[in-house]
């Protein structure tokens, strides 16, 4: 039986944006992180790009779980 959104796995679907979320909070320390280490000079955006790359991955591995774990499955 299809639900109102269609057949979606939820499980799988919050595992996968967690995961998503702590993969760009890693991109995003890591890369600060070797650019601090090696002492290269870049651009401010490039900056910019990492450390919103950690607070987005934050976000996402935040707010996944309690949107596709139990908001939507209960609006089934």
């Amino acid at each position: 039986m299809t639900g109102r959104y269609g057949d979606i796995d939820y499980p799988t679907l919050t595992k996968r944006s967690f995961l998503l979320g702590i993969g760009l909070f890693a991109l995003g320390a890591l890369g600060e992180f070797a650019l601090a280490a090696t002492g290269t000079a870049v651009p401010a955006w490039e900056h910019a790009l990492l450390v919103d790359a950690e607070w987005i991955g934050i976000l996402i591995a935040l707010v996944s779980p309690f949107v596709f774990g139990v908001l939507l499955p209960l609006t089934e």
